[in-house]
């Protein structure tokens, strides 16, 4: 079992409800502490402040057991910011010419980290990458360019949560 690692978790405007619900779902299981929703990211509720049955249906209740909180793109920048101020290390996950592979990161020296994934289509936001401390890739084999975000999230997640703990 792994140490209790501090782990946030930024979806940096991701599309699809189903996407994001999927991934507080493996949030909670994997022990993210928080979640932060930015931008264009789909949120539990609505924009009147109703839980949103679409989310529900795929996070099975997730988003009423891990922490979270909506951030507009244009505070983005602080938030991460005030996460390195408070010693988390940002990681993103992208492909990237800069990026490490994600398997040869020593997992246990990430005690308080911010994982950020990013848009079905344009991926991590270049601002985001640019504030980041580290940019990791998930290697891929086969044909096919890139994993779902919410697959490529959950193997991240646990790669860095757990490998080598």
């Amino acid at each position: 079992m792994a140490k209790n690692k501090t782990c946030v978790l930024i979806l940096d405007n991701l599309r699809s409800v189903e996407n994001t619900g999927s991934i507080f779902r493996t949030a909670e299981g994997l022990g993210v502490s928080k979640i932060i929703l930015v931008g264009t990211t789909p949120t539990p509720l609505d924009r009147f402040g109703r839980k949103r049955s679409d989310f529900a249906k795929v996070s099975l209740g997730a988003e009423e057991m891990v922490e979270w909180e909506y951030v507009r793109t244009e505070n983005f920048q602080l938030t991460i910011y005030n996460l390195q101020k408070e010693g988390v290390k940002i990681i993103a996950l992208e492909q990237h010419p800069e990026a490490k592979d994600l398997k040869s990161l020593e997992a246990t020296k990430l005690e308080r980290f911010a994982l950020i994934v990013g848009n079905e289509v344009d991926g991590v936001s270049r601002e985001a990458l640019a504030l980041s401390d580290l940019i990791v890739e998930i290697p891929m084999q086969g044909e096919k360019e890139s994993l779902n975000v919410s697959v490529s999230t959950g193997i991240a997640l646990f790669v860095l949560k757990y490998s080598h703990a």
